[in-house]
């Protein structure tokens, strides 16, 4: 068992538009992201399993060929293997959970996230 505490995780900047907090368990991950308004998370896709709670702001998402907004209080399940695309409408923060865990995320192999927003 592990307790944690979000004001003493690490905070990780990958672009001027993106940032992140992750805490890692061995089949489980969770993050808080911070997106600023018009921050783009480009289209790609993980074996993970996603759920993105808002917890401020909104998120426009698209995958399977929709595009859906996902508000405040709302959460968006990805199942494994699809690809998606978010951008942020205003500035926001969401908990993502993952399952497995994203094992690029840990490696720092996740160029679409690092990658500037021009």
């Amino acid at each position: 068992m592990k307790l944690f505490a979000w004001d003493t995780v690490k905070k990780e900047v990958m672009n001027e538009k993106i940032w992140r907090k992750v805490i890692t368990g061995e089949k489980a991950m969770v993050a808080q992201v911070f997106i600023a308004r018009d921050g783009v998370v480009p289209t790609h896709q993980h074996e993970s399993e996603q759920l993105t709670y808002i917890i401020e702001g909104a998120l426009k998402f698209e995958l399977e060929g929709r595009e859906i907004v996902v508000r405040k209080g709302e959460v968006l399940h990805i199942p494994s293997n699809v690809p998606h695309r978010a951008v942020a409408l205003e500035d926001t923060l969401d908990l993502d959970i993952f399952s497995p865990i994203r094992i690029d995320w840990l490696t720092g192999k996740d160029d679409y996230l690092r990658k500037g927003q021009g």
